[in-house]
């Protein structure tokens, strides 16, 4: 596996990192099992106290760790630093309540004796994570386990070794002892070696459903606990009742954030017919004042893809979506030539259950628009996928769009708001979006040993 990372503005590449080898492989388990065991003497407090090092490191350099994130996968500067700030607020969030969140947990008076759950390090985690947000979903995995004892080794995805190496670079600035994160530049055959071996106890996996599908596979095999977080399908749901200007804005946002690379992107339109035509008049204008540059330019309001390959294979998933019976409403479906990964926005419809392209995710500024009328079409259509990551539900009737949330087979719902992640909520989907969830106090407790003491 060949880990380069090559600026997508422009096609340029910027450097090669020599693969891990076998023996560094072992040597980051071997520093892994020396700090999971050192890590039993410590308190939980101790390590938060050394984790909000990090989180410091990341805000106090904030432009040098962000402008990696724009030459290796082409986000946004603004975004970018943005990215770097969240960064810094996941590691914040458990250095304030992890600990509290592995406190004992009490259950003498349902069981009628003394009884208590206890929440305790497992082993290593192996952490294989994707190019879209280079370094929050690193943080994800790291800052709870970090704070419950668990090492964690990394194999970030080949496009951004910068931003893997500058993970690296910032736990080491902030004194995050040996062996509790490493980067690996290594090949999935290194991965499954890994997984396979007794000193680690779980992995985590955020990606596409098929690399997810052979992780869990390895993990599955050598029974070891895993964590999926996978592609998404996510619907926004407007209805007549909604604030049409908010639901305009947030609904473009929600799928052209990060150039439409978000599993949790708003990539089905569902509007009811009181409001569809207005609706998709504005959507038109909002899309079009994202405007294609140089991510590295304050101006600029929509960055390239994150390779050429990205965008080689959206222009494929899109004319295949368009043989299919799809048609474009909006933008153009025409390749952009030149050596960015561009690919220009759109806005389609007439995707029916019987296109071959109906429950694909496309994963780029690529957004379906569906007519609806009552709540009954809305949930044929939201529930008729096989992912359930997200969703979000514009109405000015709370009351109505809570009761329809609780219908929609998804992990999440956001209301009135683009979906996002925020450390205080559990993050995570059901169906082919995988299993399990990271953030909030569930996130802390996925990879411990949650361990029942009687009497």
């Amino acid at each position: 596996m060949s880990y380069r990372a090559v600026n997508p503005y422009d096609g340029k590449v910027i450097k090669e990192f020599t693969p891990s080898t076998d023996a560094e492989v072992e040597q980051a388990l071997s520093a892994a099992e020396t700090f999971y065991q050192q890590a039993k003497k410590q308190s939980f407090e101790q390590r938060a106290a050394q984790l909000a090092k990090l989180a410091a490191e990341f805000t106090k350099n904030c432009d040098y760790y962000a402008r990696f994130i724009t030459t290796n996968m082409g986000k946004l500067i603004a975004d970018a630093r943005a990215e770097v700030n969240k960064t810094a607020a996941f590691a914040q969030y458990y250095v304030d309540y992890g600990a509290a969140a592995l406190e004992n947990q009490d259950y003498s008076v349902i069981a009628k004796q003394p009884a208590h759950l206890e929440f305790s390090s497992i082993g290593a985690i192996v952490a294989v994570e994707p190019w879209n947000f280079p370094y929050t979903q690193v943080m994800r995995v790291f800052a709870p386990n970090f704070i419950l004892g668990n090492p964690v080794i990394l194999k970030h995805a080949s496009i951004v070794p910068e931003c893997a190496q500058a993970f690296e670079t910032a736990c080491q600035a902030a004194d995050i002892p040996t062996g509790a994160f490493k980067n690996l530049f290594a090949s999935y055959d290194q991965v499954n070696t890994m997984i396979s071996d007794p000193r680690v106890q779980g992995v985590a996996l955020t990606g596409s459903e098929k690399a997810g599908a052979k992780i869990a596979a390895a993990a599955g095999q050598n029974i070891k606990k895993s964590t999926m977080e996978l592609g998404g399908t996510d619907v926004c749901v407007v209805l007549d009742d909604a604030d049409l200007a908010k639901a305009v804005v947030g609904a473009a946002k929600g799928r052209l954030n990060n150039s439409g690379q978000v599993c949790t992107a708003a990539k089905r339109y569902l509007v009811q017919d009181g409001i569809y035509d207005k609706f998709l008049a504005a959507l038109k204008q909002e899309f079009a004042k994202y405007q294609p540059g140089d991510p590295l330019d304050e101006k600029t309001t929509l960055a390239p893809l994150s390779s050429k390959s990205a965008q080689e294979h959206l222009q494929k998933q899109v004319k295949d979506v368009l043989a299919g019976g799809a048609e474009v409403l909006w933008g153009n479906p025409e390749p952009i030539s030149g050596p960015g990964a561009f690919f220009n926005p759109l806005i389609i419809t007439g995707m029916q259950f019987d296109n071959p392209m109906y429950d694909q995710e496309l994963f780029g500024p690529v957004a379906q628009i569906y007519r609806v009328t009552d709540e009954a079409d809305i949930l044929k259509i939201a529930n008729h996928s096989n992912y359930g990551l997200g969703g979000a539900i514009y109405s000015e009737d709370l009351t109505a769009a809570r009761q329809l949330a609780a219908k929609i087979e998804t992990g999440q719902v956001a209301i009135n708001q683009p979906l996002a992640s925020i450390p205080e909520l559990p993050f995570g989907g059901i169906k082919h979006s995988g299993y399990g969830r990271e953030l909030s106090d569930l996130g802390i407790r996925e990879f411990a040993n949650i361990k029942t003491v009687l009497g």
